[in-house]
């Protein structure tokens, strides 16, 4: 009994099994979702950026006037917010939020009713469905992000199918509830006058229970809103996007004007809903049928043209060569790196996607050939692990920058030069970047490799979070050793150096490698020949790099740079 205890169960191993076996049974039914999913959202999304922003916003704050009994309250803070978030060029990513959300919303609620009926009728049904609920409204919504790549790779798909995890049990619990406390009076009386199960649930409990399930609808589309920032993580677009990528980036600007989008979003969600909830008055009620009629073929039609738009503009692109999707991982280097790409395949003529992704996420969806390509692949340490796992599914088209480098870096002022030199400086601290990262990992076996540094550790966080403490510390002179990498805007910015590494456990010199799925030779051929062709110099990165830095767009500092290097442009075309 004792070594059954001391021994753990292969939770883990069980669990990545089912996983495969999920994805491997079942593969082509996730990708036929994935594809339908895909191409409603892209149609919703499509039309919602059709309808003139003004003309939206108008016909929002007009709704919002009738909505809330003609006060203007709210009237006046939609009309503001939605010119607010008109004003700072987020409109595009407004809407993107808008389809991810209301589809998340009418999952949850198609799915949420029925099962809160069924909860309500049967206790069995009650005793199997609240565990589970329990354990979907307090897994950490992070978790959900893993097995909704595995099944739909990157997107909005896998967004939605997460959003709906984390924000369904509210709308099954109220419905419930809701239910379950109609009087018993009532429901006998039903009975006394021969009313039929179907009678009884659409006459006398749903509208009963009307407020309550509301109420929970109103909880779930709050969730579904909350998850947006999560699923930016696995290339969902939207206004969570720009909240990662200011995290990221330490943008405390761009991360405020993202986030209080998102709060102006969620609060005439949140006032809508409510105002839809509350007991209408007895005028209302006493409507014209005719009036009634008119409502609902008025809705009708809306709806229908939604649906007619999704399938008219869903998956469309314009006249020109193709669509190329272009992933990264959000660090300062392969921002500028992607954007340099991006904007030379742009003039060409093709649709160009940028996504930032998680970096293990970024190489699987060039793997499984959701996204083109990648010119982020720090090859041989950083990267280890992946180039390993995906190197037989993915072209290497070559090194696109030399001289890269990884390793512990201080501050020119604090009196050490070795790693070896180490004792007690900066609390026996390196501030890393994202858990994971290969520069990380190779800090943590460097703890193992030097008998100096067995009580340190690495605090993982970010790298803008990183270089954010290490302007901090700069500033107050105070000593602070962090995993760096160059080419890096910060060795133009700050005096910094690397710390010899005598044991070599950061690794040797690194290049920056690009890689393509498999098959995009033919398909797009001179988008390929681009990439083939691509490479610079430490310093170009560095321009580019410096230029974000100081709050140029990253599209625009990309631009510039091409711009002031035609003639290397014109080389990677030939």
């Amino acid at each position: 009994m004792f070594n059954f205890l001391q021994q753990a169960l292969p939770v883990a191993d069980w669990v990545e099994g089912f996983t495969d076996w999920l994805t491997g049974t079942f593969a082509g039914l996730f990708s036929a979702l994935q594809h339908a999913g895909q191409f409603l959202m892209d149609g919703m999304t499509n039309l919602l950026t059709m309808i003139p922003p003004l003309l939206l916003i108008l016909v929002l704050t007009i709704a919002a006037f009738f909505i809330s009994n003609k006060k203007w309250g709210l009237t006046s803070f939609t009309l503001i917010g939605l010119l607010f978030i008109y004003n700072q060029g987020l409109w595009i990513d407004l809407m993107s939020t808008v389809t991810l959300v209301l589809l998340s919303s009418v999952l949850s609620i198609v799915i949420g009713v029925p099962l809160g009926i069924l909860m309500a009728k049967n206790e069995t049904a009650k005793k199997i469905i609240t565990p589970i609920l329990d354990f979907m409204q307090t897994m950490p919504g992070f978790v959900y992000l893993i097995p909704a790549v595995a099944f739909f790779g990157i997107g909005m798909v896998p967004g939605v199918f997460a959003s709906v995890i984390f924000a369904l049990p509210p709308t099954v619990r109220f419905t419930n509830l809701g239910i379950r406390q109609i009087p018993k009076e009532l429901v006998e009386a039903s009975d006394s006058f021969g009313g039929t199960g179907k009678q009884k649930l659409f006459k006398l409990e749903l509208p009963l229970a009307k407020s309550t399930i509301l109420a929970g609808i109103n909880q779930t589309t709050m969730l579904a809103l909350s998850m947006v920032v999560i699923a930016s993580m696995i290339g969902a677009p939207g206004l969570g996007r720009g909240v990662l990528s200011a995290l990221q980036r330490a943008q405390v600007g761009n991360g405020f004007v993202n986030g209080l989008a998102l709060v102006i979003l969620a609060i005439i969600i949140d006032r809508f809903t409510q105002n839809i909830n509350k007991p209408k008055q007895q005028a209302a009620e006493k409507m014209p049928k005719t009036k009634k009629r008119k409502i609902g073929i008025a809705a009708g039609v809306v709806a229908a043209i939604v649906l007619l738009a999704s399938f008219g503009f869903g998956g469309s692109s314009n006249e020109n060569k193709g669509t190329i999707n272009l992933t990264y991982v959000e660090w300062d280097t392969e921002v500028a790196s992607t954007h340099v790409v991006g904007e030379v395949l742009k003039e060409m003529g093709y649709n160009v996607k940028m996504t930032p992704l998680d970096n293990a996420i970024m190489w699987e969806s060039v793997a499984k050939g959701e996204s083109d390509a990648m010119v982020a692949a720090w090859l041989p340490n950083t990267h280890k692990s992946q180039f390993a796992q995906y190197k037989d599914q993915v072209d290497d088209l070559g090194v696109n920058l030399k001289g890269a480098k990884v390793g512990i870096v201080v501050p020119d002022y604090m009196d050490v030069n070795s790693i070896e030199d180490l004792s007690d400086q900066a609390n026996k601290t390196i501030t890393g970047i994202e858990p994971g990262a290969g520069v990380v990992n190779a800090a943590e076996n460097t703890l193992k490799a030097y008998p100096n540094l067995a009580d340190w550790k690495v605090a993982t966080s970010s790298s803008g979070a990183m270089t954010v403490a290490l302007g901090q510390a700069i500033k107050k002179k105070q000593p602070i050793v962090i995993t760096g990498w160059s080419p890096h805007w910060m060795f133009a910015k700050y005096g910094l150096k690397y710390l010899e590494d005598p044991k070599g456990a950061m690794g040797t010199e690194e290049a920056i490698h690009t890689m393509t799925r498999k098959g995009l030779k033919e398909d797009h051929p001179e988008a390929y020949k681009v990439l083939d062709n691509f490479h610079w110099t430490q310093k170009d990165m560095e321009s580019v790099m410096l230029a974000i830095n100081e709050g140029k767009d990253p599209s625009q500092a990309a631009k510039d740079w091409i711009k002031d290097h035609q003639k290397e442009v014109d080389g990677w075309q030939k």
